[in-house]
């Protein structure tokens, strides 16, 4: 049952979930479409990764203090995490988008093909996934929720 008292540890879940969960109300304001798969998938408004790492680094940093070993390591890994946020994963996605466009044209042109019409549509094309990474304003936003979050959860239910 300690697990659940551990600080950093809770701080940094309910970060995640709840910038997953915030992602479908900015969603609908930004595009007037509600779409609750958003609660399950990367990428996005904003970053529930940097969420994640700045509120276990800000859990650390507030409990085991930021001249700490502990605190040296968080900080670190939330660096790494945000830039490849921003970094690696958001031009795999990029480049996601690419190639289902190609797919899409390349779809086109063989929809004329003969026995093409017969097939099963899911055999037709397979779409990769474009919401990887993130923008930088998302990760910046994503790192700003994680740090409220966990000085709110501190000075609110851990302190």
């Amino acid at each position: 049952m300690e697990l659940f008292f551990n600080f950093p540890l809770v701080a940094s879940l309910i970060a995640i979930f709840f910038a997953q969960f915030i992602k479908v109300p900015i969603h609908y304001i930004a595009l007037r479409k509600l779409d609750w798969s958003l609660l399950t998938s990367t990428g996005g408004m904003p970053s529930s990764h940097s969420a994640a790492v700045t509120a276990l680094a800000t859990g650390v940093g507030i409990q085991s203090g930021t001249s700490s070993p502990i605190f040296a390591v968080a900080t670190v890994f939330a660096i790494i995490t945000m830039f490849d946020a921003t970094g690696v994963r958001r031009q795999a996605g990029e480049q996601a988008a690419v190639l289902n466009k190609l797919v899409a044209d390349f779809n086109v042109f063989i929809s004329e093909a003969k026995n093409w019409q017969n097939k099963e549509e899911q055999h037709k094309q397979h779409k990769l996934k474009e919401l990887l990474g993130h923008k930088p304003i998302e990760v910046f936003f994503g790192g700003l929720t994680g740090i409220f979050i966990a000085v709110i959860l501190y000075f609110f239910v851990f302190k």
